[in-house]
């Protein structure tokens, strides 16, 4: 079998040409074949191994195929001979005679023909696989991607493949994304992208196809009990809490109305932002009972006539914008870790100089993680000698644990800093809800959409010394004590526990 394939080799090697298609074929093959290997064994995990072997040898395989036939075609224009004649004279009479399945030559090449066709459909469903994959997503294009892999790594949605939120089914998604990553690819080779990498993206899915297929908004009901805890900058890092009675209803009954009535099907909501960037609303539409919207205009913003073109509606994106690259507020990263017991609160001033060393203006990684340390460290070796000779080891602790998130959350090589990808989830300034809930949306008869507090959450604790402490009369006027016991007994009736 060796002496006819290699006898079949130098028979169809009539120029330089179709010896170089050969010579391409085979290398590449060998080469495809023992990078397999090397990845299977774990000796090779780079994302670029993978792209090599299952995109660029392939291709030069096909390369070398397609040279092959060219190369004895240019052999029969310059020496005048048929096909017939140029096998005649490369194979002997055995070679070329036919029996009931073809000549021996014939069922090599016939042979040949499967066997590239199986391994390149092979090879080519390897490929979509191999990237598909996360690890290929966040790391083939580090410098980009960097920032987006370290978070994603951190997120809720870790163990979700990055293909399901931004490929989605269908042929025709797959189709659409190798078409975007072709061009995403011609961008960091000739460098044309934006640092950082501009948001939202609108080539999503819609979430109905993708984040609807985990999370179904019907199931959406009842209450849910949220606590948050802050620390003062105070010598103690004193905790404050905050407790939240969540609604998180998706309003599909007369009596629940809650944060994710948004996103219920009967309860349609479309609209059009300044650039379509889906943060200052110039009109809010809402689907009524009886039919058709009610709309509500930004009194602040004219409508241009171009903009109608960017009608969105509104699903769980619009709220869940951060809901895998999670990109944290700096003081809620300090209170977090502090919550878990990762930073020691016994230090004094712990969570006020945490803040400071991590949102300091440094130029690089490197100058961030040496600032980081020297401020902690210093700090307490001015102000508190005796404690930083006996507490060494929980500063340099603190001190990894700010750096680690600096790193997960400050990328200077896609110029992203504290604030680049604000959440909408909450309200903090005009972000989150109040894009839509504030007095400026109004519709014909001037009534805005509604902003009160408690249309998603009752209010049992608020920066409270405990989970639980409600005001009092004294706290504050009849008329909110009033409101705020309403809540209480709201949130009690809630979790009777």
């Amino acid at each position: 079998m060796f002496t006819r394939f290699k006898n079949f080799l130098y028979g169809i090697s009539v120029n330089r040409l179709s010896r170089l298609g050969i010579a391409l074929t085979t290398s590449s093959f060998i080469l495809f074949i023992i990078m397999q290997l090397a990845m299977f064994t774990g000796i090779l995990v780079n994302a670029y191994v993978g792209l090599i072997a299952y995109l660029l040898f392939p291709s030069l395989i096909i390369i070398g195929l397609v040279l092959i036939p060219i190369g004895l075609n240019f052999h029969k224009r310059d020496t005048g001979r048929t096909i017939k004649e140029i096998l005649k004279e490369r194979f002997n009479a055995v070679e070329l005679e036919s029996g009931v399945t073809g000549s021996k030559v014939f069922r090599t090449i016939l042979i040949l023909t499967i066997f590239n066709i199986l391994f390149l459909g092979i090879a080519s469903n390897r490929m979509l696989n191999y990237m598909d994959g996360s690890h290929f997503c966040g790391t083939a294009c580090h410098s980009v991607m960097s920032p987006e892999w370290t978070t994603y790594q951190a997120s809720p949605h870790a163990r979700v493949k990055c293909v399901e939120c931004h490929v989605g089914e269908g042929a025709g998604a797959l189709i659409n994304s190798k078409l975007n990553g072709t061009w995403q690819m011609i961008s960091v080779t000739l460098d044309l992208f934006e640092r950082p990498i501009p948001t939202p993206v609108h080539q999503l899915r819609p979430a109905r196809e993708t984040c609807e297929k985990c999370h179904w908004p019907d199931k959406f009901y009842g209450n849910r009990l949220k606590t948050i805890v802050s620390y003062q900058r105070d010598s103690l890092s004193t905790p404050e809490y905050t407790t939240l009675g969540m609604k998180i209803d998706s309003g599909t009954g007369t009596d629940r109305r809650g944060i994710h009535w948004h996103v219920a099907q009967e309860n349609e909501i479309r609209y059009i932002s300044v650039d379509d960037e889906r943060e200052k609303m110039l009109w809010v539409e809402v689907n009524q009972p009886g039919g058709g919207y009610k709309r509500y205009t930004n009194k602040e913003y004219p409508v241009q006539p171009d903009e109608n073109k960017n009608i969105r509606n509104f699903d769980c994106v619009d709220c869940h914008n951060r809901a895998t690259h999670v990109y944290e507020d700096p003081q809620k990263a300090v209170n977090e870790r502090i919550n878990l017991g990762l930073l020691d609160r016994s230090l004094p001033y712990l969570s006020r100089e945490a803040l400071h060393a991590i949102i300091k203006n440094y130029p690089d990684s490197n100058a961030a993680m040496d600032g980081i340390a020297n401020h902690l460290r210093g700090f307490y070796k001015r102000n508190y000698p005796k404690l930083a000779a006996t507490k060494i080891a929980a500063i340099d602790s603190s001190v990894h644990i700010l750096q680690d998130i600096y790193n997960r959350n400050i990328h200077p090589q896609m110029n992203i800093s504290w604030g680049s990808y604000p959440s909408h989830i909450g309200h903090k300034g005009e972000s989150g809800c109040f894009r839509c809930h504030n007095p400026r949306l109004v519709d014909d008869e001037n009534n805005s959409i509604p902003y009160d507090c408690v249309l998603c959450h009752s209010i049992p604790a608020y920066e409270s010394s405990e989970p639980f402490k409600f005001l009092s009369s004294a706290d504050t006027t009849d008329r909110d004590y009033m409101m705020h016991r309403y809540l209480q007994q709201e949130f009690l009736d809630s979790y009777p526990d």
